[in-house]
């Protein structure tokens, strides 16, 4: 099947206040809290025009009303890895405000530095410096 992409995503989070102030330190992003029954916010990640035209989505925060699968278990999500342009300050940012390493910074060859984290609220993400040129 053609044409279908990753459109929007979600972070459910056990404290969406606390998971708010980590991806807005970590990354800059804007929240914006939507109407009605579920607590439910927009979250805007800052996406940029490229040659193609727009690179990267928003996506949404919400309460986890799930069961925590504990720690080992593997995630029951889609892991999102968010695009950098300095991995190595970046992970300093990320771990200032909260992060912590899932797996190390790793050289993909071909594709670029990759590094996946953990935040605040046990979401595993990745982040990754693309290689130039």
């Amino acid at each position: 099947m053609s044409g279908s992409a990753v459109i929007h995503f979600e972070i459910h989070a056990r404290d969406p206040e606390r998971a708010r102030a980590f991806y807005e330190q970590a990354f800059g992003w804007t929240f914006q809290s939507m109407p009605g029954p579920t607590e439910y916010w927009l979250i805007h990640t800052g996406r940029s025009q490229g040659p193609n035209g727009p690179v990267g989505i928003d996506g949404g925060l919400l309460r986890n009303g799930g069961r925590d699968a504990g720690e080992g278990a593997g995630p029951n999500a889609f892991v999102c890895t968010i695009e950098v342009a300095d991995i190595d300050s970046t992970l300093e940012r990320v771990l200032a405000a909260g992060a912590t390493v899932q797996m190390p910074k790793e050289l993909m060859q071909g594709v670029g530095w990759l590094c996946y984290l953990k935040d605040p609220e046990g979401n595993i993400f990745g982040v990754m410096q693309p290689a130039r040129g």
